[in-house]
């Protein structure tokens, strides 16, 4: 897999990415609801429902960033913990007080941390889940290995990725939407369109559909599945430990 980072070719890519995440953190939510015209949350209520079926009662949510998906998690299994595990400090002092405001304090955990070094036990979780975030793994193999080892045999993991749509007209208005208007706007509302120039980026590099399904495979999950959404934009994977 080609390797595309934030800021510079040199350096780690993951010290990039925490300091990229950091500096639009205060503007980060609201820019996704304006850019994606909403519908990132229906892909979220996708993510749901797929969580759902298996009622898991520890759930990590991996890349949780200001803890959207943490949020559902925890509003739509009611007994059920949550962790959620974000390299940038910026993202989660956000998140953290999306998590009190909605008085779940008690049922979510959100911590700093390293997806290819968790500091969480072997097989303790049911379920994980990480959105628009395994583009942004160092290393996708040994990310994705290490969400196996915590995950319980049997468990699921689900993925919510941005992949790149085939059908014409979507295809082109995709790309001139990706590649130039997102990094204007961003650079208007969050002073870094890098940020945003990266996104379109790391999309193009990022090994969607099959040869996804044949990484998870690789890094320890069997029953791979992918379903693509709006018109391949995005894709839904569900794999098994």
């Amino acid at each position: 897999m080609s390797q595309v980072k934030p800021y510079t070719a040199e350096g780690s890519k993951k010290e990039q990415i925490g300091q990229m995440f950091d500096n639009i953190a205060q503007t980060y939510d609201g820019l996704n609801r304006f850019l994606s015209l909403g519908v990132d949350q229906i892909w979220r209520r996708r993510l749901m429902a797929a969580v759902k079926a298996d009622r898991p009662q520890k759930v990590l949510d991996m890349a949780t960033g200001t803890g959207d998906v943490a949020l559902a998690l925890g509003k739509h299994l009611s007994h059920a913990r949550i962790t959620g595990v974000d390299l940038s400090a910026g993202m989660l002092a956000v998140g953290k007080k999306k998590v009190a405001a909605a008085d779940l304090a008690d049922r979510i955990e959100m911590i700093q941390g390293d997806s290819e070094n968790l500091s969480l036990e072997s097989e303790s979780y049911d379920a994980a889940t990480v959105a628009f975030g395994v583009r942004n793994f160092e290393n996708l193999q040994v990310g994705l290995s290490e969400l196996c080892r915590v995950l319980k045999p049997g468990a699921s993991l689900h993925v919510l990725e941005f992949s790149r749509p085939r059908v014409f007209p979507v295809k082109q208005i995709f790309h001139a939407y990706f590649r130039y208007v997102l990094p204007v706007v961003g650079r208007l509302t969050s002073r870094d369109a890098r940020a945003y120039t990266y996104l379109y980026e790391s999309v193009q590099v990022f090994p969607e559909g099959d040869d996804f399904l044949q990484v998870l495979r690789q890094s320890g999950f069997s029953e791979v599945h992918c379903s693509r959404l709006t018109f391949g934009i995005c894709s839904l994977y569900l794999a098994r430990k």
